[in-house]
Order: structure tokens, then C-alpha cells, then sequence
């Protein structure tokens, strides 16, 4: 986690100060999520009598990491209430306050005092260098506050409003464009085209493995 200087951002003509968080370097890993998912803190007796499964990821429909890979990749596929609920669950186990940032956090944090990088190559995966297919956190070059992969990789949830969430940021299967600091993309019917649940699966995206998210913790 890195704190967030504080700082005032833009939205639509209205000016927003973020203060007093801290907000996670990279988007959440597998190898952090896969713990939430498969109730590795709890105990084999435990899991059997199903201690607190409601409130976890239910199966996936098919591959859910879509053969990108698992170790220090970054979680995709991943609803908007299977983020909120990570961040619910890390809250119990830390006594901290984790959620997700609202849009105005995110942006701040990705910009980090700083204009749009004049080379996007270098700090983002997006259609022209990520080979269809997310990377491990971090091999992009840091912004300013030392956050990675703010843009490109995968697009992240956030909080507009109470009612309003939206992805940030861009992803490896957007073009230049689309990766900036202010874009929205909001969840259509495709990203769970695939999943032949009915209803659809609160948790999962089965075919948007280019959502994840990264959370913010609250400082005071």
C-alpha cells in the first residue's frame, strides 16, 4: 500500500479532494484473491462445515484466468460485488478499513501530479504490446507515487457514486485511446455472455478478463 498525497481532482467540473488513504501499489494479484476464493485462511474443518461460504466466491464457469496465468498476475473477471467483498473479508482480517477507491481516489493516484505519460509504452499494456493477454504486476514502469499498471493491464473498478460503478484506466485489449485517466466503461451484457447461470453469477465476469480491481485503505 502507498499513501496518497493529498490532492484535488477534477470530475466533470467539479473539484474533489482526496485525502487521508493509502491505495494498493498494484491491482489485486491471484495470489491474494485465490486465498478470498478458496477459503485458504480457513482451517479443513472449517471449510467442511462451511464457515463463512456465502460470503465467497461461488465456482467459476470455465477457466476463470483464461490461461493468462495465476502467480503474481492480476485477478480478472472479477464482478463489482466480488471486489466489494474482498475488501469486506480483508477488513476482518487486518481491523483496517479496505474498499474499493472511489473515482476520484483512482484518479488522483493514477495521475499522480502528472500529465498524460508522453509514452504509453512504457508504463501500460494495452492493444499494441500485450499480445492479447494481461502480465504479471509491476513490469511496466512506476508512475511518480510509485504506482504500477494504473493504466492498461486491467481496467479497475471504482466507486462513482453510491449507485454508479464504472472500470478506470484501460486494459490490454484497448487501443491508445481508450487508456487515460478519465475514460469510464461500464458493464454491458457481453462481459457475462458466456455464463449460463440463471441468474448470472454475482462473482464472476466469465467474459471480461479484463476487469480487476485495486483497493484503497482507509488512513483515518
Amino acid at each position: 500500500m502507498i499513501p496518497v498525497p493529498e490532492s484535488t481532482v477534477e470530475i466533470d467540473g467539479v473539484k474533489h479532494t482526496v485525502k487521508g488513504i493509502a491505495m494498493g501499489q498494484s491491482e489485486v494479484l491471484w495470489d491474494l484473491y485465490d486465498i478470498f476464493t478458496f477459503r485458504q485462511d480457513m482451517t479443513a474443518a472449517e471449510q467442511a462445515q462451511g464457515v463463512d461460504a456465502k460470503a465467497r466466491p461461488s465456482k467459476p464457469y470455465g477457466a476463470i484466468d483464461h490461461g493468462f496465468g495465476h502467480a503474481g498476475m492480476p485477478a480478472i473477471c472479477i464482478s463489482h460485488h466480488g471486489a466489494t467483498e474482498f475488501c469486506k473479508w480483508l477488513s476482518k482480517k487486518t481491523g483496517k478499513t479496505y474498499r474499493l477507491p472511489t473515482e476520484a481516489e483512482w484518479m488522483a493516484a493514477a495521475a499522480a501530479g502528472q500529465p498524460m505519460p508522453a509514452n504509453l509504452d512504457e508504463v501500460a499494456w494495452f492493444w499494441d504490446n500485450a499480445d492479447d493477454s494481461t502480465h504479471p504486476a509491476g513490469k511496466k514502469k512506476p508512475n511518480a507515487w510509485g504506482f504500477v499498471d494504473m493504466l492498461g493491464n486491467v481496467a479497475e473498478w471504482v466507486n462513482v457514486s453510491e449507485t454508479e460503478r464504472v472500470v478506470k484506466g484501460g486494459s490490454w485489449k484497448e487501443k491508445a485511446p481508450r487508456v487515460n485517466f478519465t475514460d469510464r466503461m461500464k458493464q454491458t451484457p457481453k462481459w457475462q455472455e458466456r455464463d449460463p447461470q440463471t441468474p448470472k453469477s454475482r462473482w464472476w465476469l466469465s467474459d471480461a478478463p479484463f476487469v480487476g480491481f485495486r483497493v484503497v485503505c482507509e488512513l483515518s
